[in-house]
């Protein structure tokens, strides 16, 4: 089983577990909030899982077209003719950033009748994406160049403006051609112009929709917007906007109405002051009538009393908008009811002067016409048992006049199957298809007050949904390994069962059945027997209830588990004489004391790309001594060519079978930093941290650092002066104390020629790095460390400082010369207090002498 995770940014995030169980992951329109590192784990059951990670970037895009406008200015001296203007700055891109940086390129051209000094421009961003501009001269053109530059994770390059100001711009002007809204039937065909009335340059029109596109039949041509047939999915905000660049753009919305009517219903009141549920005479009465439009305010309801109009009277009362009922009902009252009262009323709903069809409903009233409901249940229908994935039907039969639609609901404010806290059903059955589990429990039906008596609702009556399931066993796959001639038990527990009687209880091995006493149906299915060389293999209990059958699978054997490599190792570790090199092959085992004793190894080592020829196989002597559990073991692997690259491949051996075997791939390759390492990626450049030291370097910047750091001392920013850029950073603050270090290893150089030109002696490399020291503390205490590293693990000091330097970033350049693989290490020491922390930026490591600044 191939599983799917994600982290949702730092490597401290806990696992987001995904619904995905696939082998390929599918991100459609990806976001920048999905981004991170994506973790495919591979599970069968045998073993540790195998885990492999992919980190997706999702870089940012930024339309070129940055739009500059106007917000129009005033004469700060109009002698001279010098205006002050706003500018504000519309960057076309999706996801937005925010303007970090802006720069005036060019002072304004000089003319031949003003003094240089006159133009004296100054600007200031006075918020997000406005910029305020004094002192332009306007009796001319003025050109401002501008420039912008965006922030990580973009690092978009600067991208430059330019912007024209002159004396004949004016900001644009437009008007509608209807009203702010407008109300159409369904099919008409809708003209929206939008009219330009001023601006200069001549401004360009656009049409939008909110909420959603402009609809397919949609013609857009210049200023005219032409809607073709229009439906009610057409109905919503249409904005038109117009854009040259100067002031504002002019916006103007217009509310598009699709009328539509539907779902006209009924409501029978008896007199609420006397309690009553039924209709008597010399009592009050009210009907009601309600139908779902837009827009709602304009429908128009008469009422009809057997086909003739009814006009309010003393004793008969309509009401426009029922205070006492939802919003657009409309209600006719009947007071102190009497024999001529009893008849046939209509209630009828339209849209004056509209072409949509008007909804007609028909209430007969008669002593007899009306009784309250009666809910009930069927026989046999409290509870109702299903097997799971079937199709059920919940009934609840009401009897009543006129008869209410029936509410159904689940117990404990569960949502109903669909997702609604309620489901209505015309004639009380619910049907339910695909049952699972997740929907059995209780659920409750009651009456509806509308197309029906206005009373107290009948509920409270309860339906029980059952679902029938085959047995859940646990677990469902398991790997048993165990020593030769040892008592081996397993157990297939029985999680739940829907109905829980089993039926029937079976062991099979390798597909046989085992005959065996007949089992108790009641406990735990249990098999036990002596594991010999002779009965390993597939074991199969196959356990079953009157609805299916469910399995759990046992895969049983002697063999060992298998090894794990252990990836720390530096690739490769020593370089032979010719132009062969060596590899120190590290790994640990698994749960050794489980099966056997292991004896040995096989090692098989084969190139790779070269039709994967085995170079040799041999077996690797432990001479008695027995792996632990979690110990370091080691081989050395000779004899092997630059620059090939070869697969290992390697599998405990005991007395009785040989175990699986793991591959891994060791490829050489001479490296240096081939580029500055400004730690900008969580990857840090290939850095990791010294598991021997007392603490570790942290990885910020100024966004990201602690506010209740100690002051006074740390840089604010990387050495390129940007707050969203990285460094490594010790902190020296608790709890830290005195004499602790902190140690960074860049990544293993491999050195093939030892000597480099003729009568120059070994091979240089410039290591060049810019470090940070403030503190009043730091005098004398703390130093900084760069060490070369040799692979017999022999450091020596090849540079040094200590004591306050300064709030600047300084840059530190020297020489290496090592005789073979190499490491750079960084170390850090705390002193007597807090106040003295230590970071380091743009480090490189180059083949060839440095070159020595001015």
């Amino acid at each position: 089983q191939v599983r799917w995770t994600k982290t949702a940014g730092s490597a401290s995030d806990k696992f987001q577990e995904t619904s995905i169980y696939n082998e390929t992951l599918r991100i459609e329109g990806i976001q920048r909030v999905q981004g991170g590192r994506y973790y495919c784990k591979a599970d069968n059951g045998v073993g540790v899982a195998a885990i492999k990670s992919i980190r997706v970037d999702v870089q940012c895009l930024i339309d070129p077209s940055v739009i500059l406008n106007s917000l129009g200015g005033s004469f700060s001296n109009p002698k001279k003719k010098k205006k002050s203007i706003s500018l504000y700055i519309f960057l076309g891109n999706e996801p937005p950033f925010a303007m970090t940086c802006m720069q005036m390129k060019n002072v304004l051209q000089q003319t031949l009748s003003e003094p240089a000094r006159d133009y004296d421009v100054s600007f200031s961003l006075i918020e997000l994406n406005v910029l305020f501009i004094s002192n332009i001269l306007t009796c001319g053109v003025a050109v401002l160049a501008l420039e912008y530059c965006t922030k990580p994770p973009c690092n978009l390059p600067n991208s430059p403006m330019r912007f024209d100001e002159d004396n004949t711009k004016a900001p644009p002007m437009i008007r509608l051609s209807v009203n702010d809204t407008v109300v159409v039937d369904p099919g008409q065909d809708v003209l929206l112009n939008c009219e330009i009335i001023a601006g200069f340059p001549a401004p360009a029109v656009t049409w939008s929709r909110y909420p959603g596109p402009l609809p397919l039949s949609a013609q857009v041509r210049g200023p005219v917007l032409f809607l073709r047939a229009v439906t009610p999915a057409d109905s919503g905000f249409y904005n038109c906007t117009a854009v040259n660049n100067v002031g504002n753009p002019a916006r103007k919305n217009v509310n598009l109405v699709v009328r539509t009517m539907t779902n006209l219903t009924f409501q029978i009141t008896p007199d609420s002051n006397k309690d009553s549920e039924t209709i008597q005479m010399h009592r009050d009465l009210k009907l009601s009538c309600h139908v779902d439009a837009t827009p709602q305010d304009k429908v128009n309801y008469s009422w009809y009393k057997n086909g003739a109009p009814i006009f309010g009277s003393g004793r008969l009362i309509i009401l426009r908008s029922d205070p006492d009922m939802a919003p657009g009902t409309s209600s006719l009252e009947i007071l102190d009811m009497k024999f001529q009262d009893l008849a046939t009323y209509s209630c009828v709903a339209n849209f004056p002067g509209s072409r949509v069809p008007e909804l007609r409903v028909d209430v007969n009233i008669s002593q007899n016409s009306v009784s309250p409901p009666v809910l009930s249940v069927p026989p046999g229908g409290q509870m109702i048992s299903v097997r799971e994935g079937a199709n059920a039907e919940l009934a609840c039969l009401v009897t009543a006049k006129p008869r209410p639609p029936v509410l159904w609901s689940r117990a404990e404010k569960l949502l109903m199957p669909g997702g609604r806290s309620i489901t209505e059903t015309p004639d009380g059955r619910l049907r339910l298809r695909n049952v699972s589990r997740d929907m059995m429990g209780a659920y409750r039906c009651q009456t509806a007050p509308y197309n029906g008596l206005n009373i107290k609702r009948r509920g409270g009556t309860g339906v029980l949904l059952i679902t029938s399931n085959p047995p859940t066993l646990d677990p469902v796959f398991q790997d048993v390994r165990s020593r030769n001639y040892q008592m081996v038990t397993l157990r297939c527990a029985v999680l739940r069962s829907n109905p829980p009687r089993l039926t029937d209880i079976r062991w099979f091995r390798n597909g046989e059945f085992i005959r065996m006493p007949v089992p108790d149906l009641k406990e735990t299915p249990e098999l036990k027997f002596k594991l010999e060389p002779t009965n390993n293999g597939s074991y199969e209990c196959r356990v079953s209830n009157s609805i299916g059958m469910s399995t759990c699978m046992f895969n049983v054997s002697t063999k060992p588990y298998y090894a794990e490599f252990y990836f720390d190792t530096p690739n490769p570790v020593r370089i032979q004489k010719g132009n062969n090199y060596s590899y120190n092959l590290q790994w640990t085992q698994r749960d050794p004391e489980a099966t056997d004793r292991i004896i040995g190894y096989w090692l098989m080592v084969r190139k790779v790309f070269q039709n994967k020829q085995n170079v040799f196989a041999k077996q690797i002597d432990l001479r008695g001594k027995e792996p632990e559990k979690g110990v370091l073991m080691s081989h050395t692997i000779s004899d092997l060519r630059i620059p090939l690259a070869y697969e290992v491949r390697l599998a405990p051996i005991t007395t009785y079978s040989t175990g699986d075997y793991i591959s891994r791939t060791i490829q050489y390759s001479e490296r240096v930093l081939d580029h500055v390492c400004g730690f900008e990626d969580e990857r840090i450049c290939g850095f990791s941290q010294d598991r021997s030291d007392d603490f570790d370097w942290t990885r910020q910047n100024h966004l990201t650092q602690n506010p209740k750091r100690s002051a006074n001392t740390g840089p604010e920013t990387d050495r390129s002066g940007t707050k969203e850029g990285y460094y490594m950073y010790i902190e020296a603050s608790r709890p830290r104390v005195q004499g602790d270090k902190a140690r960074l290893l860049s990544p293993l150089f491999n050195v093939t020629s030892v000597r480099g030109p003729k009568g120059s002696g070994r091979v240089p490399y410039c290591v060049s790095f810019y470090y940070h020291m403030k503190g009043k503390h730091i005098e004398n205490v703390f130093e900084k460390h760069l060490t070369v590293r040799s692979i017999a693990s022999v450091d020596s000091v090849v540079w040094t400082k200590s004591g306050h330097q300064g709030p600047d970033w300084k840059r530190a350049l020297f020489d290496v010369s090592p005789s073979g693989p190499f490491q750079i290490v960084f170390e850090g020491i705390r002193g007597p207090s807090f106040e003295g922390d230590i970071a380091i930026d743009d480090v490189s490591i180059t083949i060839g002498k440095c070159k020595q600044e001015n």
